[in-house]
């Protein structure tokens, strides 16, 4: 049975970051559309799913690497920034010992240990000094 796997993907492109997001929203989608009470908003959201996790189906098979490769390529770099994004805000987040504030003229985030009352806080950026209480 795995040899016939094997032989069924060779030369197929496979699975990747769109694929596997592909799937998920699919899922979520198609979930969602069983748990909906409201029987036209149901129907909607599972064909919606069903399409993704088609779409991703057809994405592994296909033979097309340049294509499905330069899709993957678009994809992750309109997701990275988003992605860094957020792990920067959960680090923050998570930071009990420091304070996380914008530069006002050039809008580099700097971080101060928290406690201090009042402080001065020098850009390293461009050197603009502004006040904040922490």
């Amino acid at each position: 049975m795995r040899n016939f796997f094997s032989r069924l993907m060779y030369g197929r492109y496979g699975s990747d970051a769109l694929s596997l997001f592909l799937f998920v929203i699919g899922l979520v989608f198609y979930l969602l559309g069983l748990l909906l009470p409201m029987k036209l908003l149901s129907t909607l959201f599972s064909l919606l799913g069903f399409a993704a996790m088609a779409l991703t189906v057809l994405r592994m098979w296909s033979r097309d690497y340049t294509r499905r490769r330069e899709e993957n390529d678009r994809f992750v770099q309109f997701i990275t920034p988003v992605v860094e994004n957020i792990q920067r805000k959960r680090a923050q987040m998570r930071d009990k010992d420091h304070a996380y504030f914008r530069c006002p003229s050039c809008g580099q985030t700097l971080r101060v240990p928290k406690g201090k009352n009042r402080i001065s806080i020098t850009c390293r950026n461009c050197g603009t000094v502004f006040q904040k209480k922490t």
